[in-house]
C-alpha cells in the first residue's frame, strides 16, 4: 500500500529536526528570501544544508518556499538562490507565480516543482495545465471538499501528487490572496510580510442607518468578524485518503517546536494506526486531546464537509487556546549522577507534577524529583529563559522529549 506523505512546518533548523524526530516524512522550510513567511527565523543556506543533509540520512525529504509575487528586478537574485538549492539538494521548490514556474525550469530543468496553494487550484484543468508543463505536485486551494478534491484526482495523472492543508490557522481570504494587512500597515501578504489584521477587533458600522453600529451575528458581539478558525483534520483520516490526497500537510512555520511535535506526533500515530487496518480504523480520541494541548484556536473543518457557516469563525475572540505550558525538552543525561539534561522553556519547580511525549510514544505521566544549575548546585526552580538544569524524574526520558504541565487558573473570588 502506497502510504500518503506527513508534511510538516519548519521554521528554523530546530523544529525541522524535531518534525522529523516526531514522524514527519517531509518538511516546507524558507529562506531568508522569496517565502511567505519572512517572519520566521527561517534558513541560513549554511542551516538549510545542515537540514537536507539531516532529512536525507533518514530517507525524508525538504521543499523550499519560492511562493512570493516577485518584482522584475529580483529574478536576477532569483536565478542565484536556486543555483544554491540545487546544490544544497532540495527536494522540491514551491512556487505560486508562472513566471517564477517558468524562471525554475529554465534554470534547474531536474528540480522537482510544486503549485503552492496560492495559485488557487481548483479544478482538474488547471491541475492537468500545471501538471504538463513539469509540476509533480499541485497543493489544492483550501476551498475545496472532498468530493470535489477526489473528482480532480479522477481526472489527473496518476503520478500526480495532490497535496492538502488538513492542520492550522485558516485564512479569511480566498486561498491566502488578502490585501487588507497592506491597506492598514504597508506590510504586503503576498511578499510575506502579513500583519494579521484578520485577527484584531473591528466595529462595522451601517451607513444606511446613519452610523448605527450593527451586530454581524445576531446575539453576539461579533467583534472579530474575520477571525477564522483553526482547520482541524485529525477525525477525518479515512475521508483524506480515500479522496485521493497524497499529502497532508500541517501549517505553521512560525509556530514553536513543541506544537510541531505535538501536531505531527498526533497525525502520525492516527495515520500509522490506518495503516494498521484500514477497513476498521477507529478514531481515538486521545489524538484530538493532544492536539488541544498545544496553543491553538477552535477547530473546525473548514471547507472539507461542507461550506463553512458562521460557526467557521469565532467572533467574540482572536486569543490563542493554552491549557499547558512547554516547560522543557530533554537535551541529554549526566549518566554519573543519574540525571536529565533539559533546557528550560517556562518555568518548572521541584515537586511540579508533568506529562512527557515523546516520538512515537504515548503520553506519559512524571514528578520533578530534584533539579540542580549548571554548578550542580541544588534549585528549587528554575525561572531563567532556556537556562539548562538537570533533574531526577521518576521515569525515563530520552532526548528530544518534551515537557509540559497544566497551566492552572486561580480563582480570585
Amino acid at each position: 500500500m502506497n502510504k500518503v506523505e506527513l508534511l510538516a512546518p519548519a521554521g528554523d533548523l530546530e523544529r525541522l529536526k524535531i518534525a522529523f524526530t516526531y514522524g514527519a516524512d517531509a518538511v516546507y522550510i524558507g529562506g531568508e528570501i522569496f517565502g511567505m513567511r519572512s517572519a520566521a527565523k527561517n534558513f541560513t543556506k549554511e542551516d538549510m544544508t545542515e537540514g537536507v543533509n539531516f532529512a536525507h540520512e533518514r530517507g525524508k525529504q525538504v521543499f523550499i518556499t519560492i511562493n512570493i509575487i516577485p518584482r522584475n528586478e529580483e529574478f536576477e537574485q532569483l536565478k542565484s538562490y536556486l543555483l544554491d538549492l540545487d546544490e544544497i539538494g532540495v527536494d522540491a521548490v514551491i512556487v505560486s507565480d508562472p513566471g517564477v514556474f517558468a524562471f525554475v525550469k529554465e534554470t534547474l530543468p531536474n528540480m522537482e516543482i510544486h503549485i503552492s496553494t496560492q495559485a488557487s487550484t481548483t479544478n482538474a484543468s488547471a491541475a492537468n495545465f500545471w501538471y504538463s508543463q513539469g509540476a509533480k505536485r499541485v497543493v489544492m486551494a483550501r476551498e475545496l471538499s472532498f468530493k470535489e478534491i477526489k473528482e480532480l484526482k479522477d481526472n489527473c495523472p496518476d503520478d500526480m501528487d495532490i497535496e492538502a492543508f488538513v492542520h492550522g490557522a485558516m485564512c479569511m481570504s480566498y486561498s491566502g490572496k488578502c490585501v487588507i494587512s497592506n491597506y492598514t500597515t504597508g506590510r504586503d501578504a503576498n511578499r510575506g510580510a502579513c500583519a494579521q489584521p484578520c485577527r484584531w477587533k473591528y466595529t462595522l458600522v451601517d451607513e444606511v442607518s446613519k452610523g448605527k453600529f450593527e451586530p454581524v451575528v445576531e446575539g453576539i458581539d461579533a467583534s472579530f468578524f474575520f477571525n477564522s478558525k483553526d482547520l482541524c483534520m485529525i477525525e477525518h483520516i479515512p475521508q483524506i485518503i480515500k479522496s485521493g490526497i497524497t499529502s497532508l500537510k500541517i501549517e505553521g512555520r512560525m509556530k514553536t517546536a513543541y506544537y510541531v511535535a505535538t501536531t505531527v506526533r498526533a497525525y502520525r500515530m492516527a495515520l500509522d494506526e490506518y495503516y494498521k487496518n484500514p477497513e476498521h480504523w477507529k478514531f481515538n480520541p486521545m489524538w484530538l486531546n493532544e492536539l488541544k494541548k498545544g496553543s491553538h484556536r477552535d477547530y473546525n473543518t473548514g471547507f472539507y464537509l461542507n461550506k463553512p457557516n458562521s460557526n467557521a469563525h469565532n467572533y467574540e475572540s482572536a486569543s490563542y487556546i493554552r491549557n499547558y505550558d512547554f516547560i522543557g525538552i530533554v537535551r541529554g543525561h549526566d549518566l554519573k549522577k543519574n540525571l536529565v539534561i533539559v533546557e528550560q522553556r517556562n518555568k518548572m519547580n521541584v515537586g511540579d507534577k508533568i506529562e512527557v511525549i515523546g516520538p512515537f510514544k504515548n503520553t506519559m505521566k512524571a514528578t520533578i524529583i530534584e533539579m540542580y544549575n549548571e554548578n550542580d548546585e541544588t534549585i528549587e526552580s528554575a525561572p531563567h529563559a532556556r537556562q539548562i538544569v538537570k533533574m531526577k524524574l521518576d521515569i525515563e526520558v530520552d532526548v528530544d522529549y518534551m515537557l509540559r504541565k497544566p497551566i492552572v487558573t486561580i480563582n480570585t473570588i
